[in-house]
């Protein structure tokens, strides 16, 4: 228009350009400024969430919007989540179905597994990690120096006593697992154990899932001086996992939004009732 001076008319005649669409002048809305500012510090501080989650918790906040508005302010400000690790295979049957048993319930089928780090000394963290399958909670993240088998008995009868009991615990084949002392502890109980096949972590996928989000959001970004702190940062991500964490499997909405009771409350650290439950399994 400007360089043959034509008119706005016959300029989008020419390029088949509607003039509502050139006319057009974007309405900021009086909340975009603090929604903007409310996306840059939700993606500041869960740097591994995506536009679904964010959005999904600004609702939760109170804000009215939807995924397309909150794509465009992050487009418009440069956001994006580092690319994600290598998706790993999984083994199938002739009939498209996964080698495992599927959970149908709540307490159907527990899952656990052991997770590794380091403090800044360089010294080894064991965390064990347990989650339900069904709801996706995580049961429990014990961390110490060292674990072993009566451990996880330790942490098993506390969840029981506490929680319930579920018809299956699966796990890999690691000797804390498939010590003689918990296999006849849980067939004693009524739990009938599921051992993966060897080297074949996505037959545990559930776990494995909580165990990657672990490392994911808090190993890789955290320096622990001490093992106190670390059972008390991990505990806090347990908790936020829990009851604030959006699932996209649970509809957006947290494993356990309400879960406050004694396994909830309960330390990762073992203290009396632990020491209690030992000496009730004859393990002093």
């Amino acid at each position: 228009m400007d360089r043959l001076q034509v008119s706005e008319r016959r300029a989008c005649r020419v390029l088949r350009q509607s003039r509502a669409t050139q006319r057009y002048l974007p309405q900021v809305r009086d909340d975009e400024e603090p929604l903007t500012q409310q996306i840059i510090e939700l993606a500041a501080v869960y740097g591994r969430y995506g536009t679904p989650r964010i959005t999904a918790m600004l609702k939760r906040e109170g804000w009215r919007v939807n995924h397309k508005r909150v794509e465009r302010i992050w487009r418009e400000q440069g956001l994006k989540v580092p690319s994600k690790q290598p998706k790993r295979g999984r083994l199938w049957l002739n009939d498209g179905s996964c080698v495992r048993l599927r959970p149908q319930h709540r307490d159907h089928v527990w899952a656990y597994d052991f997770v590794h780090a380091r403090t800044h000394d360089g010294r080894v963290l064991r965390m064990l990690t347990m989650v339900d399958e069904y709801t996706r909670e995580c049961l429990a993240i014990d961390v110490a120096r060292r674990q072993n088998s009566e451990d996880v008995l330790e942490r098993l009868a506390w969840l029981f006593a506490t929680r319930g009991v579920p018809e299956h615990v699966r796990s890999d084949n690691g000797s804390e697992f498939t010590a003689t002392a918990v296999r006849t502890w849980l067939k004693k109980v009524g739990v009938k154990t599921l051992f993966i096949e060897p080297g074949s972590p996505w037959e545990n996928g559930y776990v494995e899932s909580i165990n990657g989000k672990l490392r994911d959001e808090l190993l890789n970004g955290e320096i622990f001086y001490t093992l106190t702190e670390a059972r008390e940062l991990i505990e806090r991500w347990r908790q936020h996992y829990n009851q604030v964490r959006p699932h996209i499997a649970l509809g957006y909405r947290p494993p356990a939004p309400e879960t406050i009771g004694p396994a909830e409350t309960c330390s990762a650290t073992l203290h009396t009732p632990q020491l209690a439950i030992r000496s009730t399994l004859g393990l002093t």
